[in-house]
């Protein structure tokens, strides 16, 4: 057996930037950090340039810029964070340089990654990590998003794996293609990570569960979402996970007093003999710079939120101390 650990959003940029000085590596995890060194594998979605490029992105206009100090990999390092997926609406804002810097930053920390690179064979390509143990197997990450299409790559030109969420055709094969190049390069399992959507959307949209599902029917193993700032709830087709999304983890975010984006989530996924055997969530709560367990009246909120959400797709998950549980039928 093996398990997978997917956090949602990891931006170190602004706010956090500043108080990462002031922290040592570890602290920004607290208590949460057991129950990630635990895991087999870790892999975040990293939501900002890791440069000291000063400047922003102008070819189009953007609201926010997050980039934070390539030393900042201190901090993904102290969790153990495997790969991240780079697919998403801030990796380039700051320009091609704050790219070349973060994909240059995160290989010399040994941090795989996926979704970005300096042409759009790059960007499309999985990142393979290795799990070693009594079962030792390899898991590719590919990462896409629907996001900031002015930062797709191109066949000369870096940037973002953009993939629109659509069934036609043309789509459907690029991540049938996708599936099978990781296959090809000898991976056990696929995650398919994708940065899609629109903020602040509690639920999945019909044509998102569309999508989602064939990208299963495809060959992927685990659908692995983010952007909505918020969890939602988790699907389970063809005996496979779909998690539409894994919310925040790290930032320094206004909180919505109403859909509390403060409350977030680890996820947790266990597979043995060729299939998923379970899932835990951990709930967990997020201050600037630092997440930690939730406890008291904050975890049963969670808890709550997430037991109806998943049981509107069809997916019960029983409530524990500390976690909820989905235990995959034989």
């Amino acid at each position: 057996m093996f398990t997978l650990a997917l956090i949602g959003d990891v931006m170190l940029g602004r706010g956090v930037d500043a108080a990462l000085k002031r922290m040592r590596p570890r602290d920004m995890w607290g208590d949460v950090l057991p129950h990630l060194l635990q895991a087999d594998l870790r892999v975040a979605n990293l939501e900002c340039a890791l440069t000291r490029h000063a400047q922003p992105w102008t070819r189009s206009w953007k609201l926010f810029h997050f980039r934070a100090d390539p030393g900042a990999v201190r901090f993904l390092q102290a969790a153990r964070i495997d790969a991240c997926a780079l697919a998403n609406n801030h990796v380039l804002d700051f320009e091609v340089r704050g790219l070349r810097d973060t994909l240059s930053t995160l290989d010399a920390a040994g941090i795989h990654h996926a979704g970005a690179g300096l042409d759009i064979v790059e960007a499309a390509a999985p990142a393979l990590l290795e799990v070693n143990g009594a079962s030792p197997c390899r898991v590719a990450l590919l990462a896409c998003t629907d996001n900031q299409p002015d930062f797709a790559a191109a066949k000369q030109h870096p940037g973002t794996h953009y993939l629109e969420v659509s069934l036609k055709a043309d789509t459907l094969a690029r991540v049938a293609d996708a599936i099978g190049r990781a296959r090809v390069a000898g991976a056990d399992w696929v995650v398919f990570s994708n940065h899609w959507g629109a903020n602040f959307v509690e639920r999945p949209a019909p044509d998102f569960r569309r999508f989602a599902r064939r990208v299963i029917e495809l060959g992927a193993d685990v659908v692995y979402g983010h952007s909505a700032h918020l969890c939602q709830g988790i699907e389970i087709h063809q005996g496979k996970p779909i998690l539409y999304d894994t919310g925040d983890f790290i930032d320094d975010y206004a909180v919505d007093p109403v859909l509390r984006n403060d409350h977030s989530c680890l996820f947790k996924l266990m597979f043995d003999v060729g299939r998923l055997q379970r899932i835990e969530l951990v709930p967990v709560t997020l201050d600037i710079a630092r997440v930690a367990l939730a406890h008291g009246k904050d975890f049963e909120a969670i808890a709550a939120r997430m037991e109806r959400l998943c049981g509107e797709l069809g997916t019960v998950f029983q409530c524990h101390t500390g976690r909820l549980i989905y235990e995959a039928q034989p």
